[in-house]
C-alpha cells in the first residue's frame, strides 16, 4: 500500500537552521516560518513591527531627532532584533529531546534537534547581537524621554 501525499511524513526540523534563521532573518519571521508554515499569524507580524522601527529611523533621518513618532518607533525595531535574537539563543540551548518532541513528534529517528559548533556560534553572535540592540533601545528611548522633559521644563520656567 503506497502512503498518499497527506499522510507521507513531514521532514524533521533543524535546531541549529532555526536559530541562525532567527538570528540573521528574525525581522522578517523567517524561523517562524520554517518552523510553523505560512499560516502562523506571528511569523507575518514580526516583518510589520520591524518596518515600524525602520520607518522610525528614517522619520530621524528626515526630520531629526526631534520628530515624536520616532522615538516610539525605534524601540520597536531594537526590541524586535532582541527578541529574535533571544529566540535564537532559546532555540539554540533547547535540549535534543525537548526540541524533537516540540518540533520532530513522529519523525523517527532523526538527529535534526542535536547541537553542534555551528548552533553553538548561533547562540554566541545572538548573545552579542541581542545585547547591543537591546540596551541600545533602552538607552535611545530613556535619552529622548530625558530630553523631552527638560524641554518641558524650559517651557513651563519661561
Amino acid at each position: 500500500m503506497q502512503a498518499s501525499a497527506s499522510t507521507s511524513p513531514k521532514a524533521p526540523k533543524n535546531k541549529t537552521l532555526a536559530a541562525w534563521l532567527a538570528f540573521i532573518g528574525g525581522q522578517l519571521g523567517l524561523h517562524r516560518l520554517y518552523l510553523f508554515g505560512l499560516g502562523d499569524v506571528w511569523a507575518w507580524a514580526h516583518p510589520i513591527v520591524a518596518a515600524l522601527g525602520w520607518w522610525g529611523v528614517e522619520r530621524v533621518r528626515l526630520y531629526g531627532q526631534d520628530d515624536q513618532l520616532a522615538w516610539v518607533l525605534i524601540p520597536l525595531l531594537g526590541f524586535t532584533l532582541a527578541g529574535t535574537a533571544l529566540t535564537a539563543i532559546y532555540y539554540g540551548l533547547m535540549s535534543t529531546d525537548k526540541w524533537n518532541a516540540l518540533h520532530n513528534a513522529g519523525v523517527p529517528g532523526t538527529k535534526a534537534g542535536n547541537t553542534n559548533w555551528l548552533t553553538i556560534g548561533a547562540v554566541v553572535f545572538a548573545l552579542l547581537f541581542g545585547t547591543i540592540s537591546l540596551m541600545s533601545s533602552i538607552v535611545f528611548s530613556f535619552q529622548r524621554y530625558f530630553e523631552y522633559q527638560v524641554e518641558e521644563a524650559r517651557k513651563i520656567s519661561q
